[in-house]
């Protein structure tokens, strides 16, 4: 009965939202944005679905750029049960994403609509983000109207989301691993972030996504496996790097590659001559005003970076800002500029290989790598600059969800950038950057126990877990609290988070517990 109910309900058309949630509340504003009547008010809202069984799946995927000055609509598949009174219930999954950086509020919206049209009972509820910086609750009833009608790409939309939920790895709680290895502490995962800070958190074993968190101020979210989480820096190592380990995988000279005869502005600049693709996904250009932890990266002088909305402006700084200080190779400091100084290098690069017509991003990495992943749509719309050059940010701006997070773990970590048999990755330098190339560790970051390398960080885990002998730890790490650990035994750690806390060892310690990698 209950399919064929939906059957003679299935949504297809337009859904438009004709009013704004009346309830706004602050959880954290240290800059003031809720003083900016945008921040509460949400963008327009007129797009397509279709209805397949029981789900309920938008056109377009991936962040939708548009008129709102602070906020962008990420929309997910959702789910449709049938309702009384000629009624089905359908509810979405959503992220707002902040117009031109990479904080997201993860939110729902649930409705009741009838095959004529009639919509009732709309109402958005928001009370989660991964954002270190804004924090809000936006909730209330909407006005809102069903356009039925044909939609161009239905078919097409359908298909792919079939095969994004049948090709998604298997996912289980903290609950199952537990009961799997009784001589563990599962709830030693996750338990370093206060629970407040946590978007979600897993361990990636055997083909299986252990998942915990998914947690927002009203409650579980109901979408865990949807839901949208920030890359932040976490870019630096499955965009950029990546990239140009793809790149050197086509063509061995690319990592040798200078940046100034590629990107204009760093030749007038007069400090890029001499660096090469590698040293600059290095964090060891040269180039820099303090070479303490991150000073550069913290100083108020970012916002004229970060704040651009043009490659104009964004390359401009990158290139410019700061001075020859040491030379290319020898000295780490992290620039999320110079990884989208990199970025516009490789474009111009792949450009002169393949042509300007052909998109970089779809060429080197969606096609080769993410769509044999079967990693989901979302991710493919990557942050560009809001002009006509539409630059890639490189170092920031992807949409994750918990499923591309362990797919993309997999095949770093235990297919070393393998689809089957075949290499699609430089293998040398992904050896490099995970650590496993004797004498090319890369350059210490910041303390002896930190190294950085090919846009990857590494944790010398020796002395926290008691180990002979080093045993280093690549991780990838993005700003507010995201860590994505790839650990020496084939398993896979990660947590979304955003009090600023990256803290892991627990966590690897029961890791190392089910198969041990750190000889005592």
């Amino acid at each position: 009965m209950l399919a064929m109910a939906l059957g003679a309900l299935l949504f297809q058309g337009r859904l438009v939202l004709d009013s704004q949630p009346a309830g706004f509340t602050v959880v954290k504003d240290p800059y003031g944005f809720a003083s900016l009547p945008a921040a509460r008010t949400l963008p327009p809202f007129d797009f397509e679905f279709v209805q397949s069984g029981r789900a309920l799946i938008p056109i377009r995927r991936g962040a939708v750029p548009g008129s709102h000055p602070l906020w962008e609509f990420i929309l997910e598949p959702g789910r449709v049960r049938d309702d009384t009174d000629g009624f089905a219930r359908a509810e979405l999954p959503f992220a707002l994403e902040e117009r031109n950086q990479n904080c997201m509020h993860q939110g729902t919206l649930a409705f009741r609509f009838r095959a004529d049209g009639a919509v009732a009972d709309a109402h958005v509820d928001i009370a989660a983000e991964t954002c270190a910086y804004f924090q809000f609750d936006m909730q209330g009833d909407v006005a809102a109207h069903y356009v039925p009608g044909a939609v161009e790409g239905a078919a097409g939309a359908i298909k792919a989301y079939r095969r994004e939920e049948a090709t998604r790895l298997p996912q289980k709680t903290f609950a199952a691993l537990q009961r799997k290895y009784p001589d563990i502490d599962a709830s030693a995962f996750g338990s370093e972030v206060a629970p407040g800070d946590m978007s979600l958190y897993g361990l990636v074993l055997d083909g299986t996504n252990y998942v915990g968190g998914c947690r927002t101020r009203d409650g579980a979210y109901p979408f865990c496996a949807q839901m949208d989480l920030p890359s932040f820096s976490v870019a630096k190592s499955v965009f950029a790097s990546m990239m140009t380990m793809r790149l050197a995988h086509l063509y061995w000279t690319a990592p040798r590659q200078r940046i100034a005869p590629y990107v204009p502005q760093c030749a007038q600049a007069g400090t890029w001559g001499d660096v090469t693709f590698a040293e600059t996904l290095d964090m060891a250009t040269g180039n820099y005003l303090s070479s303490q932890f991150e000073a550069d990266e913290n100083s108020p002088d970012m916002g004229a970076f970060l704040q651009s909305d043009t490659h104009d402006g964004k390359i401009g700084f990158s290139c410019a800002h700061y001075p020859r200080q040491a030379q290319p190779g020898t000295t780490w400091v992290y620039h999320t500029a110079d990884t989208y100084t990199l970025g516009t290098a490789l474009r111009a690069f792949h450009a002169a290989k393949a042509g300007a017509d052909r998109d970089f991003v779809d060429d080197l990495l969606v096609q080769p790598i993410w769509r044999p992943l079967h990693l989901h749509p979302g991710l493919g719309v990557v942050r560009r600059t809001y002009d006509a050059t539409a630059e890639p940010f490189a170092g920031y701006g992807l949409t994750l969800t918990a499923d591309d997070v362990a797919k993309l773990s997999i095949f770093l970590n235990d297919d070393h950038g393998m689809l089957g048999r075949r290499a699609v990755l430089d293998q040398t330098m992904l050896s490099a950057a995970l650590q496993q190339l004797p004498g090319d560790g890369g350059l210490v970051a910041g303390e002896a126990d930190l190294r950085y390398h090919y846009g990857f960080w590494a944790w010398n885990a020796q002395g926290t877990l008691g180990c002979i002998e080093p045993a280093w730890i690549p991780f990838m790490s993005g700003y507010g609290g995201i860590v994505v650990a790839l650990l020496p035994n084939g398993m896979t750690y990660y947590y979304f988070s955003d009090g600023n806390s990256f803290a892991w060892s627990r966590a690897v310690a029961e890791a190392d517990k089910m198969r041990p990698f750190c000889k005592r």
